[in-house]
């Protein structure tokens, strides 16, 4: 059995027909059909410079070019056109559908140009795309937070290391923390925006067009700032869709990051937040359960990103220099990533905006007076008691606190003495809950005043990725 009989764009060379199954395992239109615009606007270019370079009148480069405009427009409105399509690949559907109108002057399109310089150029010019929609879906996500930021401002929680109590934090300054990862996922999609934007076009198979192009404008046509430098690594580049992997894997991983932290807040031990109706379902045995499905999916999600990033690596791993099929193999990973990570930051940016933060749990939480066990070294340094010295005493301050069935806060002035005699009445200014927040006031760190300078210039960054995604 064999392919369906159709327009090839390489078929001179053979006697037969691929076997249908074989055609079938190399079609790629069921997924680079995602490209169809790229493909339409590359073309477009490409009749205008090989008018310029005399190959097409300015005539068949006009006829040219409104043809693709209405393949363009019946694409848009007609979605079973694509579905019934046979095509090999995005080249073939759009090369047939031009042909179709156009006869041989459609066929004169493709002169000087191969597939494997333009499916290069596509695909970056997909990931630019791409990149814009991730960091629009980024700034909700941050303005999610920046407003819950502003909402609790004020709010303290306790701080941990190693998931163990360790000195108290704003509740501000953790949902500040999350937004500094995704601010620098911001600026990575930039940077693999930036690593995209060489135009291919112009190299040929592997070696460079043969008619005279003007690679130059052919690129700022398409909105690229500069063109490859060199044809045969052109064609088989695929560093750009690597680092947009990359870029998306960290993101997923920030995303967990938080999805993880929300989860361990909504549980009774926790009681932090009271997750929200809209993003939680419930159980079908238990009638009390509410669970946290929105942060586990976007936690379990992440595995799928990391595995599409391995996968291109694993693909290019072993290559030969130029183009080889297997980079047919660079697309479905990258499309599957970028959708799983485009889902996650909605559904993120939703949930979070409508939890609520338990005040009073946090502020019963935080008072836990091994929460500024810290504070009292530091106090006994600013005795002149050498830091070391002092974390000890405090070590045995508190293991004589817990044996005694007190908290530091209950140890009387004479008993305190006994471990030093720095001790004196003003220790009991240090150990306020108030007072280690405030003697946090560096730039980037916890206090009140700190935080509020923080947000005000998270906002001015996020105010600029709003503007200009």
């Amino acid at each position: 059995m064999t392919a369906p009989d159709g327009q090839k764009m390489w078929g001179g060379r053979f006697e037969r027909a691929p076997d249908a199954s074989f055609y079938e395992f190399e079609r790629s239109w069921s997924f680079d059909r995602r490209m169809l615009p790229q493909e339409l606007a590359l073309n477009r270019a490409w009749a205008r410079a090989i008018a310029a370079a005399g190959i097409l009148t300015d005539e068949e480069a006009q006829r040219i070019v409104a043809a693709l405009d209405e393949i363009e427009a019946r694409a848009k409105s007609d979605p079973a056109w694509l579905d019934a399509s046979q095509a090999e690949d995005v080249h073939h559907f759009a090369e047939s559908a031009l042909i179709e109108k156009l006869g041989p002057l459609g066929a004169k399109l493709h002169t000087g140009r191969s597939r494997n310089e333009m499916v290069a150029t596509e695909f970056r010019m997909y990931v630019k795309d791409a990149t814009r929609e991730l960091r629009s879906a980024v700034a909700l996500l941050a303005r999610a937070i920046a407003v819950q930021t502003k909402t609790n401002l004020g709010i303290p929680m306790p701080g941990t290391t190693h998931m163990q109590h360790a000195q108290p934090l704003l509740l501000s300054h953790w949902l500040l923390a999350h937004g500094e990862a995704f601010q620098r996922d911001a600026e990575r999609f930039a940077a693999s925006a930036a690593s995209a934007d060489a135009c291919p076009l112009g190299s040929g198979a592997l070696a460079g067009c043969a008619f005279p192009l003007d690679r130059k404008a052919l690129a700022r046509d398409l909105g690229f700032s500069r063109i490859t430098a060199n044809s045969l690594d052109a064609v088989s580049d695929r560093d750009f869709a690597l680092e947009m992997l990359f870029a998306l894997a960290t993101l997923a991983m920030h995303l967990s990051r938080l999805a993880e932290d929300m989860v361990l807040f909504a549980t009774p031990e926790f009681g932090f937040i009271e997750l929200p109706d809209e993003y939680s379902t419930g159980s079908s045995l238990m009638p009390q359960k509410k669970n946290p499905d929105a942060w586990e999916l976007i936690r379990g999600k992440t595995g799928r990103i990391y595995g599409a990033l391995f996968a291109l690596f694993t693909t290019c791993k072993g290559l030969p220099s130029s183009y080889q099929r297997d980079l047919q193999e660079d697309k479905e990973p990258l499309f599957a990533a970028h959708d799983q990570a485009l889902a996650m930051l909605k559904i993120a940016a939703a949930t979070l905006a409508a939890t609520k933060f338990r005040e009073a749990r946090l502020r019963e939480a935080s008072q836990d007076p091994a929460l500024v066990a810290t504070e009292v070294a530091d106090y006994l340094a600013a005795q002149g008691v050498p830091f070391r010295e002092a974390h000890e005493i405090v070590g045995k301050v508190l293991r004589a606190a817990e044996q005694e069935g007190k908290s530091i806060r209950e140890m009387p002035l004479d008993r305190l003495a006994a471990f030093s005699p720095a001790f004196g009445r003003d220790l009991s200014t240090v150990l306020t809950l108030e007072s280690a927040l405030a003697r946090r006031g560096v730039a980037g760190g916890t206090a009140p005043g700190a935080v509020r300078a923080a947000l005000e210039d998270f906002n001015a960054r996020l105010a600029k990725l709003e503007e200009k995604p």
